[in-house]
């Protein structure tokens, strides 16, 4: 069998970089609390001053559902993603000053948006950033957080969320509905204006 249209789709979508040093580290919302661990470690070591948190309930259902892993060590009463990022940053060792952050955004457009509000309010100048996500969700989120950092060059950092990998996605019906499914909003959720404007403003 011919698997280039697997090899495609998985080339693009899952975008994954070494981390470079930068102005601002930045977690996209969501409920595992391994994105937020992993901000942590490269704050602690050195890769930026900042660490961007944001998140609010899900626009879905309306509420936080509570972390999707190590309830055991994150066992608060999370109202808010931001709240869950807030108490897994603390808990590894990043001091609060550090951490700038929201909890009205209810998906991803949002995050971008008002972490770029965060950055503007509190002055903040970034140049280079290290965007955190899950691995099958990272193509949406350079694009979504480029629309609003068109002046910003990111490195991908990611997470495999729900177990889904770029060398598995496509072996479970569950891995392939998230994958497809994230491919569709990629195409709905950037304009071909937005497109444009990225591709006059996005530093190489």
């Amino acid at each position: 069998m011919d698997m280039r249209f697997i090899y495609d789709i998985s080339d693009f979508l899952f975008v994954e970089d070494k981390p470079k040093l930068s102005d601002a580290i930045m977690v996209v919302g969501g409920s595992f609390p391994e994105t937020a661990e992993i901000a942590a470690d490269l704050w602690k070591n050195g890769y930026a001053p900042y660490i961007f948190i944001g998140g609010g309930v899900s626009i879905k259902t309306g509420r936080f559902p509570s972390p999707k892993a190590k309830r055991e060590i994150y066992s608060g009463n999370y109202e808010t993603e931001y709240d869950l990022y807030m108490d897994v940053l603390i808990k590894n060792g990043v001091d609060k000053s550090a951490i700038i952050g929201e909890n009205k955004s209810s998906y991803t457009k949002q995050n971008a948006l008002f972490a770029r509000k965060a950055a503007d309010e509190n002055s903040i100048s970034i140049h280079r950033a290290i965007l955190i996500c899950k691995s099958f969700h990272s193509r949406r989120c350079l694009m979504l957080y480029q629309l609003y950092f068109p002046d910003v060059s990111f490195s991908v950092v990611t997470f495999d969320g729900f177990g889904i990998t770029k060398e598995n996605w496509y072996k479970t019906e569950y891995g392939i509905n998230r994958v497809m499914g994230e491919l569709k909003r990629c195409a709905e959720q950037v304009s071909s204006d937005e497109i444009q404007s990225l591709i006059t403003t996005t530093p190489s």
